[in-house]
C-alpha cells in the first residue's frame, strides 16, 4: 500500500506544480490513438473502474498506463495492431472465461490482447479484475 501512497503523492506533487496527473495523462494517450486502439483502451478504462472503485491510476514506464490496487492490477499497452492488457499476477488468477490469449508461457504475467473490431467480454473482465484485487489485498 505504501507504494500506491507514494505514487498518489507524486501524481499530486506534479498536479500541483501544473504537470499532469496519471488520469490526465492516460486521457491524452486515449485522445492522441484517435482510433479503435483509442476507442479500445477508453473502454477497458472505464470497465476497470466500474469493477473496482478505489482503483489508481498510474503512469510508468515513461508511457504506460497502470491500474493499481494494493500492487499492480495490470497495465494497459498500445501497440500498431493491438491493446494489451497485462495482467501483473495473472498466472495466479483464474480465468474460466478464456480471456487470456498472450504471455501464457510466463511463471507471473497473463496479458489480454484486443484486436480490432474484438468484442469485450465485460462481464468477464470485471470478474478478472476483481480476482486481482482479492489476490493484491489478500497477501
Amino acid at each position: 500500500m505504501r507504494k500506491a501512497t507514494a505514487t498518489m503523492k507524486q501524481s499530486e506533487t506534479k498536479a500541483a506544480e501544473g504537470g499532469d496527473t496519471p488520469s490526465q495523462l492516460i486521457d491524452a494517450r486515449i485522445k492522441e490513438l484517435g482510433d479503435w486502439r483509442g476507442e479500445t483502451l477508453a473502454r477497458v478504462r472505464a470497465l476497470i473502474r466500474q469493477a473496482d472503485a478505489e482503483v489508481v491510476e498510474e503512469w510508468k514506464w515513461r508511457g504506460v498506463p497502470v491500474w493499481s490496487h494494493a500492487g499492480i492490477i495490470c497495465t494497459g499497452e498500445t501497440y500498431k495492431n493491438a491493446v494489451k492488457l497485462t495482467f501483473a499476477k495473472g498466472a495466479a488468477l483464474e480465468d474460466p472465461a478464456g480471456l487470456f490469449n498472450a504471455s501464457l508461457e510466463g511463471n507471473t504475467r497473463r496479458a489480454i490482447d484486443f484486436h480490432e473490431g474484438d468484442k469485450i467480454d465485460e462481464k468477464a473482465l470485471k470478474a478478472l479484475i476483481l480476482a486481482a484485487v482479492a489476490l493484491n489485498t489478500s497477501r
